[in-house]
């Protein structure tokens, strides 16, 4: 892990290189250490592991929120089994020109504190083959602008959670 401040004991900037480490590990980490929310922008999401992840916290009371790139998950059946039976409240969005562009966002917060922001998709690709980037975020004000672009994302998506 590459840091901007090795000498603090919560890093306002972390990165991490799937080159170097699992990043699958450390998001994993982070949502099982959740303790009130996890809100999710994610253009692709196959990783089973980290479904399991994000279901689990549900299953502890955590409020789980994801909005999803609508193409992908129409394409991917992975996808419609992570979040399927009302498990995960989810939404689908297109990008600004509607169906023919992407939701390519690649972020999460976790309990409003911490931001998970970089190349790397929610997917086994890039965990086990791609080169991606993670960059872990902990500055109130990067936290602010993320939380505001989620809730827009959220309230323009179509809504699928069923119940």
């Amino acid at each position: 892990m590459k840091t901007m401040d090795e000498g603090s004991e919560l890093l306002p900037v972390e990165v991490l290189l799937t080159r170097e480490e699992s990043i699958a590990a450390e998001i994993d980490r982070l949502i099982g250490g959740s303790r009130s929310s996890i809100v999710a922008a994610l253009y692709r999401l196959n990783s089973k592991r980290l479904g399991r992840a994000l279901q689990e916290a549900g299953e502890r009371g955590v409020s789980i929120r994801l909005v999803l790139d609508r193409t992908k998950y129409e394409e991917t059946e992975v996808t419609r089994e992570i979040v399927a039976n009302d498990r995960l409240a989810f939404r689908l969005a297109a990008g600004r020109k509607g169906r023919a562009s992407k939701m390519h966002h690649k972020f999460a917060l976790v309990d409003e504190t911490i931001v998970l922001t970089g190349s790397y998709n929610w997917t086994d690709e890039s965990e086990e083959g791609n080169y991606e980037n993670l960059l872990i975020l902990r500055e109130p004000r990067v936290i602010d602008v993320y939380r505001a672009e989620f809730d827009k994302l959220w309230a323009e998506a179509f809504d699928c959670t069923i119940g």
